[in-house]
């Protein structure tokens, strides 16, 4: 029998395995062409399943969280990965838009139940131990293993589309059920419950702790969010980006896998990084990376110009293990993965918001005058943001 520091520590590899898994997707590289070319949708229409696949999560973001952080972690990630099978599977038999919408919808259902989950659980199991200080140590390996789990997805992606354009999906099928037998081993951690029974008021006082009483949380959170939306339109972007470029469609897999791989190797990195710049100059980089990146992305010509993409992801392999780490440590136990879902959630509705927009404008004017806007748009956002969180985070670390 293990016991509880054994079975907490298991969880730590068991979750990676996870991540892996739910990242090993097989259709993402060349996801946008399977939409245009073999479902009939334009960009306009791309975006807009994107958005009500960010609406879908955004309606279960915070009751999939909340629901785990009062049924536990194991049944979320469980049900996490049934839908997952079922949202893949979908798209195997999916002939429009109407059933690509069906296949997105359970899957962004799916990845709601996992969003905050795993991120709580591998906090919580962490602290079970007294070892939450490796938690953005640990977060980055899991990011790691999800990106090159990604990437080995994608590497043979383009060869298995133009084989036979249903294989990845039918391939991701069996990726999940993969994932549903890594859920059968992980363990429960113990952890703070303090649940009333009156779920509306619950919920209610930990969205006003989030957005009004804990400022250092707010402001953290909006500038996650920022940068995560400046590394997610360009998911949607480089392939018809690449296509006008002229890259070979063989090599869309590689330059995908490539992607994957930098997130992968920054994630690792990220907590050494912001041990040696500390805070500041950390956000500094991150805020060049998405400048350089989208006017690189905008102003260069040329099948290598997909290069300046490499800038974002590295960007997004530095933010996420740094940010988490700010945010994990100012929430509660009791409520950690309902209040990791509102991030979330707020991600998943600005991306419903804006994501037509940014695809409209695509279709009308480009995705290189696309890339440009969203460059001086990022010029404007991010230094109030960064600012703000450094004034705080000075503010409270004063007051302590």
């Amino acid at each position: 029998m293990r016991t509880p520091g054994t079975a907490m520590k298991r969880n730590i590899p068991l979750l990676y395995a996870f991540s892996f898994l739910q990242m090993t997707l097989f259709p993402m590289a060349v996801i946008t062409l399977f939409w245009k070319e073999h479902i009939g949708l334009s960009l306009s229409q791309i975006l807009l399943l994107q958005s009500i696949f960010a609406v879908a999560m955004a309606v279960m973001e915070y009751p999939s969280g909340y629901i785990s952080d009062r049924i536990g972690y194991r049944p979320a990630l469980t049900a996490a990965a049934l839908l997952g099978i079922a949202g893949w599977g979908v798209y195997t038999v999916a002939s429009s838009f109407q059933g690509v919408l069906v296949a997105e919808i359970l899957l962004g259902i799916s990845t709601s139940f996992i969003s905050g989950t795993d991120s709580a659980l591998l906090y919580e199991s962490l602290k079970g131990n007294g070892e939450e200080g490796a938690y953005a140590r640990c977060e980055g390996r899991s990011t790691f293993f999800g990106q090159t789990g990604e990437a080995a997805g994608a590497l043979f992606a383009g060869v298995l589309y133009a084989r036979y354009p249903l294989l990845p999906f039918i391939l991701q099928v069996g990726v999940w059920v993969l994932a549903l037998l890594v859920t059968a081993g992980l363990t429960e951690p113990p952890r703070e419950r303090r649940h009333s029974g009156r779920h509306l008021k619950e919920a209610l006082a930990a969205a006003r702790y989030v957005f009004i009483e804990n400022r250092r949380l707010r402001v953290t959170i909006l500038l996650s969010i920022a940068l995560g939306l400046s590394s997610f339109y360009p998911v949607w972007l480089i392939q018809p980006y690449m296509r006008d470029s002229g890259v070979p469609l063989a090599s869309f897999g590689p330059v995908w896998a490539g992607a994957n791989l930098v997130v992968a190797l920054f994630a690792v990195v990220s907590h050494r990084v912001r041990d040696r710049l500390g805070d500041r100059w950390m956000l500094l980089l991150l805020m060049l990376l998405v400048w350089g990146g989208y006017l690189g992305l905008g102003w260069t010509a040329g099948a290598w110009g997909f290069l300046f993409y490499y800038l974002l992801t590295a960007m997004r392999g530095m933010r996420g293990p740094f940010l988490l780490h700010v945010v994990q440590t100012e929430i509660p136990s009791a409520s950690r993965a309902g209040m990791l879902s509102l991030q979330s959630l707020c991600f998943r509705l600005l991306f419903a918001c804006t994501g037509p927009l940014v695809g409209r404008h695509a279709d009308a004017s480009g995705v290189g005058n696309t890339f440009r806007l969203l460059g001086i748009a990022y010029l404007l956002v991010l230094p109030p943001l960064v600012y703000l969180f450094l004034r705080h985070r000075h503010i409270d670390e004063a007051a302590r």
